[in-house]
């Protein structure tokens, strides 16, 4: 539906388009109700936002990462939920099947995963493993020209309703971590077992713990051999790391905005509480965060697009991930504040963001993990130039 070149303030108008025909009435629902909004998730594969770095032959939205960090902003101004639905479905689940499965998959199966046909899920922590993900258990086994799974993966998002999960097992002894480890396309049948995690935020997503049973696999739902699994999960968690970032984008823009207006109509001491010069500050200081966190996202999304194996990437994500989440949720905290006892209630937005937010910090990597990361970096070269 849309080109990789469109004009930005053109893509956001037509997110927001979108969003307001179908979310504005259905949000405050789906986090109640902890509603999985399974028709407007068919909506916004209509329409190429479910998807939209995948190209539109595949029913996606053909946009660049740069693009998609877009959609998934505006979204996240109105639901963290479905913002958060299709950076899973977008950039790990769609972006793993166009980019490493064989062509019956990226025919038959990605079509339906991208157009909302279908519902995927990326499954690699474990109750043993989150940070550490080459320790996982699960473990595919060989019997007769085919695989066996069996395991227990936990945290996962949209678990609860998945049609097909991409799956991460070893195939050898745990000791060999990322050397065996393979990725499959499992499609859900009765191997497969799911219960419902009750979650403080981004509710309605379907976060589940999943329990495969010898869940039989063919050599055409191999979507990584075994020591190629975890190089996949990296690379997407990636891409993930840099459009997760901008879902606290439009998260702390929507909460900021909100305290905006509460200061500026409320009054204390017989002047509104904007006219203080402390909140004046305070406000210049989080605007100042929000748009050096959204130029971050930006550069980092269009160094990916330049050059997407470029060996600093990995870095790249990181530095945008740790700075950028950790700098929104304060924002958020911060816009709560101002919303004082109006903040702390289900009437505000805010509320509501605020228990959004704190995932940002641990899903995708740990913000500490981001920080291995870096220093990882920093220690081979030092401080040299990432944007070259």
């Amino acid at each position: 539906m849309y080109s990789s070149s469109i004009n930005p303030a053109l893509l956001r108008k037509v997110v927001k388009e979108f969003a307001e025909t179908y979310i504005t009435n259905i949000a405050v629902k789906i986090d109640r109700e902890n509603l999985y909004p399974r028709e407007v998730i068919r909506e916004m594969g209509r329409h190429g936002l479910l998807a939209p770095n995948i190209p539109t032959e595949y029913g996606g939205g053909g946009l660049d990462l740069k693009g998609t960090c877009i959609v998934l902003e505006e979204l996240a101004k109105y639901s963290g939920s479905l913002s958060l639905i299709a950076e899973v479905q977008g950039t790990l689940v769609s972006h793993i099947l166009y980019t490493y499965g064989n062509s019956k998959i990226r025919e038959e199966i990605l079509p339906k995963i991208a157009s909302g046909e279908a519902i995927g899920s990326f499954a690699l922590s474990e109750p043993c493993c989150g940070s550490d993900a080459a320790s996982i258990e699960s473990f595919a086994e060989r019997r007769g020209g085919e695989w066996v799974l069996r395991g227990i993966k936990t945290w996962i998002t949209q678990g609860q309703y998945a049609d097909y999960y991409i799956v991460f097992a070893r195939t050898g002894p745990r000791e060999e971590r990322h050397r065996n480890i393979a990725s499959f396309l499992v499609k859900r049948s009765n191997c497969i077992k799911t219960s419902p995690i009750e979650i403080m935020g981004f509710r309605g997503t379907g976060t589940a713990e999943v329990v495969l049973e010898d869940c039989v696999v063919g050599d055409d739902h191999v979507i990584g051999e075994s020591g190629k699994g975890f190089k996949i999960a990296m690379e997407a968690l990636n891409i993930g790391r840099i459009a997760i970032s901008s879902i606290g984008i439009g998260l702390a823009e929507k909460a900021l905005n909100e305290a905006y207006e509460f200061v500026s109509n409320r009054k204390a001491f017989n002047k509104r509480v904007i006219d203080f010069q402390y909140i004046q500050f305070l406000l210049a200081d989080l605007y100042t965060l929000l748009e050096t966190s959204r130029v971050l996202v930006y550069r980092a999304a269009e160094e990916y697009d330049k050059e997407p194996t470029k060996d600093t990437i990995p870095l790249i994500a990181a530095l945008t991930k740790n700075f950028v989440t950790q700098s929104t949720v304060y924002v958020v905290g911060e816009a709560l504040r101002l919303l004082g006892g109006f903040g702390y209630s289900k009437e505000s937005v805010t509320e509501r963001i605020y228990r959004d937010i704190k995932l940002l910090e641990i899903g995708e990597g740990t913000n500490e993990i981001q920080k291995l990361t870096m220093s990882k970096f920093i220690l081979r070269g030092g401080f040299e130039r990432l944007f070259d």
